[in-house]
């Protein structure tokens, strides 16, 4: 069983024994977090996230190389 079929099974078993306060609550709650939009950058890895900030430290001090340069010389 994988690990969110085990946390759903975990919810449901909870449930019963809330009031209707107490449901209304995790409802809103659970609507809150559905609602979030996930930032990608949350959603790669360490590796990726320090490449992408070398490559804009490099970009920023000048280290940057036109498109159309790169395109020439990987045409041949």
């Amino acid at each position: 069983m994988s690990v969110a079929n085990s946390l759903d099974n975990e919810i449901v078993l909870c449930l019963p024994q809330l009031n209707t306060k107490q449901k209304k609550t995790v409802l809103s709650v659970v609507k809150t977090l559905a609602n979030q939009q996930n930032d990608w950058w949350d959603n790669i890895s360490d590796s990726q996230q320090k490449s992408i900030n070398k490559s804009l430290t490099q970009m920023k001090a000048g280290k940057v190389i036109a498109h159309n340069e790169v395109m020439k010389k990987y045409k041949k």
